[in-house]
């Protein structure tokens, strides 16, 4: 096993602009960090071993007057650290003018610069080389009941992103579209507020193979829901696109922790879904990108020891999968507990359920029958605790 789990290109970890560049502003108190510079941003991180970065609009290029010397710098930045752009997105949020949100404010008006600078970023996004453009709703939602018709807000949704993904279609672009949940924060409630509720709308949309989801770890375990399983479906459904790791201690406020800082055993299994489980299932290829906050707490220099620790940690945590998951004894304990079975068909060839009808079944022996579970989760956690 590695000693140093050190990144490579090759592992695809990535962090958008505003994770490493968060200057600690809360509700309760203002800066305490510089503003970051976005080629010291690129320089940085090429220097700890990532592979990509990811930016909003605002983060990139707050100032047109500046516009295209900003973009000039980044660009070589880019070329010169190696360093692609996985990921953009719009902010939609912080201004005053989004206070009720984007594409889906009472605000006609609103809603219709929303959509200008959105597809304003998507050009920009892929001029950077971007294959994937985040869409998170932060505003869209409410505080009160009767403030939004619901019907018409996800009528309005639906009506930005068919007009998005027309668009794209229109200049060609090779990009898809990752929705990405979150139940509230900023808002009281926010509209498609977990991956279940994204993928149903999803196959609302006139173009739904061209998008997908981006979930992050906080926001599904804000829920009480468990990350990982929902990143299993959304794979099994061919709709993970992208994901956002970091850290979160169940269901409060959006901490944003670095990623294995906050529930431990949830990142353990999240890296296992992502590593397909040993094999049986589809490894998830796509960029490891990780948003979380530097806290306030942290100095200039410490916040690149965040960022080297969510690339050290998921590194660590995929070697104790890796390791989980080749151990003899645990393959063992997988057939006992009949993990393994769950992979046969319930139904043999040609067989109906007029058959299983007519079959009979042994309840006593069922019921008494025990699953092993315990073992099986001991073993996992020995691993996490680094005892095996």
């Amino acid at each position: 096993m590695k000693n140093d789990w050190t990144p490579v290109v090759e592992d695809k970890l990535s962090f958008g602009l505003w994770t490493v560049g968060w200057r600690g502003v809360d509700v309760f108190g203002g800066a305490v960090r510089d503003e970051l510079d976005p080629v010291e941003a690129v320089e940085r991180l090429a220097g700890l071993g990532a592979a990509a970065i990811s930016f909003h609009d605002d983060d990139l290029v707050p100032n047109d007057a500046t516009r295209d010397r900003v973009l000039e710098r980044f660009s070589t930045a880019l070329s010169e650290n190696n360093i692609t752009v996985d990921m953009a997105t719009t902010n939609l949020f912080s201004s005053p003018v989004f206070k009720d949100g984007g594409f889906t404010s009472n605000d006609r008006e609103v809603r219709r610069y929303a959509l200008v600078k959105a597809a304003r970023n998507i050009d920009l996004g892929v001029r950077m080389g971007a294959k994937t453009y985040v869409l998170w709703g932060g505003r869209e939602g409410a505080e009160s009941g009767a403030a939004k018709d619901i019907n018409a807000a996800l009528d309005r949704m639906r009506e930005a992103l068919d007009t998005l993904c027309a668009y794209v279609r229109e200049q060609g672009y090779d990009v898809r579209f990752a929705i990405e949940p979150k139940p509230n924060e900023p808002r009281g409630d926010i509209l498609l507020p977990t991956i279940g509720h994204a993928l149903a709308f999803i196959h609302e949309l006139d173009d739904p193979a061209r998008v997908g989801l981006n979930p992050e770890v906080g926001h599904e375990e804000m829920s009480g829901l468990n990350y990982a399983h929902g990143i299993a479906q959304a794979m099994w459904q061919g709709k993970l696109f992208h994901i956002d790791l970091n850290g979160q201690n169940g269901p409060r406020f959006d901490q944003d922790l670095r990623f294995g800082a906050g529930n431990a055993r949830g990142a353990f299994w999240t890296v296992d879904v992502l590593e397909g489980l040993g094999g049986r299932a589809p490894r998830y290829d796509g960029f490891v990108h990780f948003d979380y906050k530097p806290p306030r707490t942290e100095d200039a220099d410490d916040v690149w020891e965040t960022a080297r620790a969510n690339m050290r940690n998921y590194l660590i945590l995929r070697d104790k999968v890796r390791a989980f998951r080749a151990d003899p004894e645990v393959q063992q304990a997988l057939a006992e507990s009949r993990v393994l079975d769950l992979w046969e068909s319930t139904l043999a060839p040609a067989e109906t359920l007029a058959d299983l009808r007519a079959a009979t079944y042994d309840l006593d022996g069922l019921a008494k029958r025990g699953m092993h579970f315990e073992r099986l989760d001991q073993l996992a956690l020995e691993y996490l605790y680094g005892v095996r």
